[in-house]
């Protein structure tokens, strides 16, 4: 299949520090080794996409213009170590949203695909030797649906999550500690 091996990475709990509703650049803090990992993937040839639910905008507690902001944020911080995420793209809808016109189901809210279709818009994109990597059973379900390998973090919710996986049937390639063990597994995987 003609494309470019791929990672897709969950946000919250994956990337950086959980925080409930993190919009604000003073509270986001990386995971550790997680600028190592994306460093990583960018030496080993994937392209690197963020896909992230972001609730907060539909339930009112932050706006599309911060989300953007903090990215710009994450992405001056990579820079910094010659390391770079080649796309970021998040779901800013909930069905049960405060603000109207986020208020929707919608194709881009994780476990559904949207994101990856926005992502294989920009990009061309290997599924089959791509990776989606979170914490939530959204994240792995997400893979599942895309035909993609789905690894599991024990960061943010992953370790809860990890506690659902038969009883939510999920399928996970394999699952990881944190990103930056994550990203060695899946180098190692690839060769």
């Amino acid at each position: 299949m003609n494309g470019r091996k791929t990672v897709f990475l969950d946000r919250d709990g994956t990337i950086n520090v959980e925080k409930n509703y993190l919009y604000k650049v003073e509270e986001f803090e990386f995971i550790h080794g997680a600028i190592e990992a994306i460093k990583l993937f960018n030496e080993n040839g994937f392209y690197v996409v963020v896909i992230s639910n972001q609730a907060g905008i539909a339930r009112g507690f932050y706006t599309p213009n911060d989300v953007h902001i903090l990215h710009d944020f994450i992405q001056r911080e990579l820079r910094k170590h010659n390391a770079l995420i080649d796309a970021f793209f998040y779901c800013p809808h909930h069905p049960e949203g405060a603000v109207e016109i986020y208020r929707q189901n919608c194709n881009c809210r994780k476990p559904n695909t949207g994101m990856i279709e926005l992502a294989e818009a920009k990009f061309s994109i290997d599924r089959n030797n791509s990776f989606i990597i979170g914490d939530l059973w959204s994240d792995i379900k997400l893979a599942e649906n895309a035909g993609m390998k789905a690894v599991l973090v024990k960061t943010g919710y992953g370790q809860q999550t990890l506690e659902q996986v038969e009883e939510k049937k999920l399928k996970i390639t394999f699952d990881a500690e944190n990103i930056l063990e994550a990203a060695k597994k899946i180098v190692d995987y690839r060769r």
